[in-house]
């Protein structure tokens, strides 16, 4: 049987140390007793203040992203060159994942068990992993190649797709991130079978 430590976190002989999954979670129960993760989770004002500017950044960039997925889409924009506006959005861009990515791990930090156990925030992290890998096929394969289609006013159908999983992917993102905030699925409650699985309730702290 487990039992809980003074810190709320659960003893490591409960569970077989070499889970991966258990030994996340374990860290998540640390992670939330420090002073930093305390102090942001119980801030009247900072965690609001991080909160708002991780939508606004947020905003920026899918918002900025989308107009370039669209382009590739042939639905916008369609007599500006691809290399022309991927060159004036993409600084903007960046500098608002970087934003987004820094609050979004502040966020984490300030509730690290429930987001580590929260299906919304799996889902987001692995689709978010989809989205970086689909940016990361379209630079390495499509775009060295845009000199061929830069002035095409529809992109050929890798770069089409491309786009259109981009825009999926993100909206998905979107919607999961804002799903995050609801206890529907949380492990300190009963929850179906698949959900327990997903969530990885039987390394929840109880």
């Amino acid at each position: 049987m487990a039992h809980e430590s003074s810190t709320g976190a659960l003893d490591k002989g409960h569970i077989p140390r070499k889970s991966t999954r258990v030994f996340l979670s374990h860290f998540c129960e640390w992670l939330a007793t420090t002073q930093g993760s305390i102090a942001l989770h119980e801030s009247l004002y900072m965690y609001p203040v991080v909160e708002s500017i991780h939508v606004l950044t947020l905003c920026v960039f899918i918002g900025l992203a989308a107009i370039l997925d669209l382009r590739l889409l042939g639905l916008t924009l369609r007599r500006v060159p691809f290399s022309e506006v991927a060159a004036r959005l993409l600084p903007f861009m960046a500098g608002g994942f970087l934003v987004m990515i820094v609050t979004g791990a502040l966020l984490f930090y300030a509730i690290p068990v429930r987001s580590f156990h929260n299906v919304f925030f799996r889902a987001k992290m692995i689709m978010l992993a989809l989205a970086g890998l689909n940016a990361w096929v379209f630079h390495r394969r499509v775009y060295r190649r845009v000199l061929e289609w830069d002035l095409d006013p529809i992109a050929p159908r890798a770069a089409r797709v491309g786009g259109a999983v981009s825009l999926v992917l993100w909206a998905a993102i979107i919607v999961s991130g804002r799903m995050i905030a609801y206890n529907w699925f949380d492990c300190d409650k009963p929850q179906p079978r698949a959900i327990s699985w997903i969530a990885g309730c039987d390394a929840y702290p109880r």
